[in-house]
């Protein structure tokens, strides 16, 4: 399973996600779900992958592949970022029918992306590329796209995320989710990526490859832990909590006589 998640606030993107696949009890490994495509001072794109191993891969070569040789069609001349996602959902649909053309076990070759980035002069974008090779955009009340193993790390976006949350905190957030979902599946685990794009800044934005025992890492953790026990004790409480108890009366053991 895969969690990742992409925010879009006023002033830049987030992409965040884990890096564990498994194909089974003894088939468990770690590959990178973040892939960039990067010309400085002309575009920045971000891919994040989950689904079958064979088909992100496939894609991802593809998408280097045309950009190296030039292809009519690549990520190095598309003119806005719709033709951009409209491209890799096509490659996307091109190699799944390729892979199941192939094979003879009926396996699900289907793959989800969440592609964003920008193009200069243009604003940033994020987008959510379905297996069939259509896609949709992130909205202004909800501004961030999950794929995967999405349950967990909902409510604290939902909760906190806004298109006018500063870019630092909506990573933070992006983090927290990660590692929520991470503690409530195990088919979800680290190193955690994150990259963090400043609207305008047409590079590769700041990169982070967070293990489990990464100081920052295990300090978010540990404070958000915190911090929730701490919300919980604060919460107000039920009205019978205030009202004084009623005194005790406890029998002696002896017929008649009472004990206060």
């Amino acid at each position: 399973m895969t969690y990742c998640v992409a925010i879009k606030t006023d002033s830049g993107l987030v992409f965040a996600s884990d890096s564990l696949t498994n194909a089974g009890i003894d088939q468990v490994n770690t590959y990178s779900k973040m892939h960039t495509f990067v010309l400085p001072g002309s575009r920045m794109f971000v891919l994040l992958a989950a689904g079958n191993l064979a088909t992100t891969q496939a894609v991802v070569k593809r998408i280097r592949d045309d950009c190296n040789f030039n292809a009519p069609v690549n990520l190095n001349n598309v003119t806005s970022l719709t033709q951009a996602v409209d491209y890799v959902g096509s490659l996307s649909s091109d190699v799944q029918r390729a892979q199941a053309a192939r094979d003879t076990a009926s396996t699900n070759f289907e793959a989800t992306f969440i592609f964003g980035g920008q193009i200069a002069g243009q604003l940033p974008e994020i987008y959510l590329v379905y297996p069939q090779g259509n896609h949709i955009h992130e909205s202004g009340v909800h501004p961030f796209l999950q794929i995967g193993e999405t349950k967990y790390g909902k409510p604290i976006l939902d909760r906190v995320i806004r298109s006018d949350t500063p870019l630092e905190q909506a990573a933070r957030c992006a983090l927290v989710s990660i590692n929520s979902t991470i503690r409530s599946n195990l088919t979800v685990g680290p190193p955690v990526e994150l990259l963090i794009y400043s609207a305008d800044a047409l590079d590769g934005g700041r990169r982070l490859l967070l293990s489990d025992d990464h100081p920052y890492y295990r300090a978010l953790g540990d404070a958000w832990n915190e911090g929730l026990r701490q919300a919980l004790n604060n919460l107000p409480p039920f009205e019978w909590e205030n009202q004084p108890q009623p005194l005790q009366v406890v029998a002696t053991g002896k017929q008649g006589q009472m004990q206060g």
